[in-house]
């Protein structure tokens, strides 16, 4: 089994100056180092990311927000586009690389170079729209890196999951009305950014290809492994997937500053196993996993660990923090009412 694995030391250089924002160098620093730790950087295929051109972005983007990522970079300094999102010049610059760094790694399974892949890249991408940056993102990752295999490698049908705390609404705004591309999300509602209602479904022909799983605060294990066995894999089935990406947030780990959700490093790898089994069973094991949230350091960089362990075959966790032992609020109602409004 070879998991290619896209990183890069440039994406340090986003750093908010002054002050330590929650999206910070630290985090993907934190993942390099426990790679390290676990001697899985030298048994995995590293490979660099390649620079997004406009092309690529162009598929995702509009000219007026790629007009004001060149602004940025001729500003002689930090620049905020809102209250949360910070860019520095050089930080369209690193973003174009975050988001190559996912198309490298759909590259690499496609042409058979490795049989799966994680990107562990910054800034992250999935609230970023079509039209702005937004959420600490600033171009839509994963969202760009779908469209490019749908654009090269003839791809019909790409299956985004989305297990971030935060609703990943960018990624729905680029693939709202477009059938060809199913996008399926688990979070914190009513949250940061307030989208992801239950009855955010998609539009047009495309209705029923965005399914939103909105969750309460407190849930955890049992019942997102719940969601995973009676949605997502019904969903998936259905959908038929050549290509599954994933975007990984850590963010609804217990001991997440920054939401209320109840996961645990044992519960997220449960999940990457069930992602991973679906991509075997539907599409020859073409599977992507894309760093976004997280900002415990442990919990992502173990998280991500974990992810590669999974990717390779192994059944080891790692897991600093345990299981953490706690009533979650009754899920099935809300199971219930996203299998109805989907036909599951």
């Amino acid at each position: 089994m070879t998991t290619i694995y896209v990183t890069d030391e440039q994406f340090r250089l986003h750093k908010m100056q002054g002050y330590q924002h929650p999206e910070h160098p630290g985090r993907i620093e934190s993942v390099w180092k426990v790679f390290d730790e676990a001697k899985l950087t030298n048994r995995l295929l590293l490979k660099a990311p390649i620079r997004a051109d406009d092309t690529m972005l162009l598929r995702v983007h509009d000219q007026n927000h790629l007009n004001s990522l060149t602004w940025i970079s001729e500003q002689p300094k930090m620049v905020m586009y809102d209250s949360d999102t910070y860019a520095l010049p050089q930080s369209p610059e690193i973003a174009r690389y975050a988001s190559g760094g996912v198309v490298a790694a759909v590259d690499a399974i496609m042409t058979d170079e490795a049989d799966n892949g994680l990107a562990a890249v910054r800034p992250p991408g999935h609230h970023a729209t079509p039209s702005r940056a937004m959420g600490f993102c600033l171009i839509s990752n994963i969202a760009v890196a779908a469209r490019y295999a749908q654009a090269t490698y003839d791809i019909n049908k790409v299956m985004i999951v989305d297990f971030d705390v935060h609703h990943g609404n960018g990624t729905q705004d680029v693939f709202y009305a477009d059938d060809s591309v199913l996008f399926l999300s688990t979070h914190q509602y009513p949250y940061y950014p307030g989208t992801g209602a239950i009855t955010e479904v998609g539009a047009g022909r495309a209705a029923g290809t965005t399914i939103n799983i909105p969750l309460g605060a407190g849930y955890g294990d049992a019942s997102y492994a719940r969601i995973f066995e009676d949605v997502v894999w019904s969903a998936a089935r259905r959908f038929q997937p050549e290509l599954i990406l994933v975007s990984a947030g850590f963010d609804a780990h217990f001991v997440d500053p920054l939401a209320s959700m109840r996961l645990s490093l044992h519960g997220y790898t449960h999940l990457c196993r069930e992602l991973k089994a679906m991509a075997e069973e539907l599409c020859g094991g073409k599977i992507v996993f894309v760093m976004e949230g997280g900002y415990d350091l442990k919990a992502i960089s173990h998280g991500m660990r974990n992810i590669a362990h999974v990717l390779l075959g192994e059944d080891e966790i790692s897991d600093p923090y345990g299981n953490d032992a706690f009533d979650e609020p009754e899920v099935a109602d809300i199971i219930e009412r996203v299998q109805s409004i989907h036909d599951l």
